[in-house]
């Protein structure tokens, strides 16, 4: 048996066969071999690697479907009441590209003991919970951008004979490229 499509959470509305319940790492997958709570054993196999969301549901090849759930894992909650210093500890946050899920007074991330302690110095409470982990896909993903399009300053390709090095922190780059010539 296959999962051969995803179904976002919202747009469904059938009773669920079964359910999976997949950590933040196990539900970006393209395939993989799952066993459902209640025992139905599938393969998800996507054309392309998705990231799969709380309620969404995978739609097997008889037509049934499989909700997401989402585990709980552990995590450090970062709570403050002034919502700019909160803006700053997300964008040191970003700037580290560590995945983070923004509430509206709080900022989830996965447990880091470096990561809880800048926090704290920047004035913030941070609590160990254990809770489902849903980060922001970035803007990118967003958009509807696949990260492959992305020509951000953190990409690489190989062209040939010459080598781009995009380090962090720099606000232009010197790209030097060989012009060819073809008689």
């Amino acid at each position: 048996m296959r999962a051969v499509a995803v179904k976002p959470a919202g747009t469904w509305s059938a009773k669920a066969a079964d359910s999976v319940v997949l950590d933040y790492d196990d539900r970006h997958r393209r395939r993989m071999a799952m066993t459902g709570r209640r025992g139905i054993a599938f393969l998800l196999d996507l054309a392309e690697a998705v990231r799969l969301r709380h309620g969404d549901g995978l739609v097997l090849e008889d037509g049934r479907i499989v909700a997401v759930e989402a585990a709980a894992e552990p995590l450090h909650e970062i709570r403050l009441d002034d919502p700019l210093q909160l803006a700053r500890i997300a964008w040191h946050l970003g700037n580290r590209h560590t995945p983070a899920q923004i509430l509206p007074d709080a900022i989830r991330l996965r447990r880091d003991h470096f990561l809880a302690a800048m926090a704290a110095g920047l004035g913030a409470e941070v609590v160990e919970i254990e809770a489902p982990f849903e980060p922001e896909g970035g803007a990118y993903e967003a958009a509807g951008v696949h990260e492959h399009q992305h020509h951000g300053p953190d990409h690489h390709h190989d062209h040939g004979d010459h080598h781009h090095d995009h380090g962090h922190g720099h606000h232009s780059h010197d790209h030097h490229h060989h012009d060819h010539k073809h008689d």
